[in-house]
């Protein structure tokens, strides 16, 4: 069962090509790879945020707060409705990632954000602890589908710290629309297509090598949040597309007085 409860510090960093592949050679020596990462190609991941209908979850985590949560469904691949996917909650306190999830089937996960409870659930399956929490922040806000983002990662583990991680995101890719894990990954691209989102995950501090890897290339912590970003360049993109259309009307309407 993959691991289900645990609190680390999060650091992510922004890495061009040229730094990606000098960081990416040094870390296959340190590190071993994911067992996903078969034939050091990368896996798919895609995802679903849950929010308010105002999206207050994500608007609240973007004036950053102490503390701040937020609701997701995960898929490794693109799942079908007898899929395991994994829904949880991501919080953040003081700079302290602690994330709770449980395993589902697709179509449970979807009947459960629906209904809001689950009707005996399966303990060898299921976190019943975590669902419980789950329940609670669905029955106490009323949480809706609101972003699709997927991605493809590169992920390694330190041989000697199991708990250090690094990981490399490309072809980050958001949607306010089709709010299906089961349509799979497409949507607005969200960084450059040559660059990497690099999230480095550990429960106490980074090895030595590695920090001297950082500072050697002047590599520098960024504070980048997919969800957010995600909501704030498609919210930006609706309200440009909306002043194009005003100024067009604008314009027609002008030229319907000159005639």
């Amino acid at each position: 069962m993959a691991i289900e409860v645990f609190k680390r510090y999060e650091n992510k960093y922004m890495l061009n090509e040229l730094l990606y592949y000098r960081i990416l050679a040094e870390v296959s020596k340190r590190m071993n790879p994911d067992p996903f990462n078969e034939n050091g190609k990368p896996y798919q991941i895609c995802n679903i945020y849950y929010d308010t209908e105002d999206s207050s979850f994500i608007r609240h985590s973007l004036e950053k707060p102490v503390y701040k949560e937020k609701l997701r469904l995960r898929s490794y691949g693109t799942p079908d409705s007898e899929s395991t996917v994994y829904l949880g909650i991501k919080k953040k306190y003081k700079g302290i990632v602690g994330k709770r999830r449980t395993a589902l089937k697709l179509s449970e996960a979807y009947d459960f954000l629906t209904k809001k409870v689950i009707e005996n659930p399966d303990p060898e399956r299921m976190n019943l602890q975590v669902i419980k929490e789950i329940e609670y922040i669905l029955q106490t806000n009323k949480m809706v589908p609101k972003m699709n983002i997927s991605y493809l990662r590169m992920a390694f583990f330190d041989k000697d710290l199991p708990d250090f991680r690094v990981s490399f995101d490309s072809q980050i890719l958001a949607r306010d629309y089709n709010l299906k894990l089961e349509e799979g990954p497409y949507g607005t691209p969200l960084i450059p297509s040559n660059f990497r989102l690099m999230e480095v995950k550990a429960s106490l501090s980074a090895p030595l090598w590695f920090v001297r890897l950082l500072s050697d290339n002047k590599i520098y912590p960024t504070g980048f949040s997919k969800y957010g970003t995600a909501y704030m360049t498609l919210n930006n993109n609706e309200k440009e597309n909306l002043q194009c259309l005003n100024q067009y009307l604008q314009q027609k309407q002008q030229t319907a007085v000159y005639r």
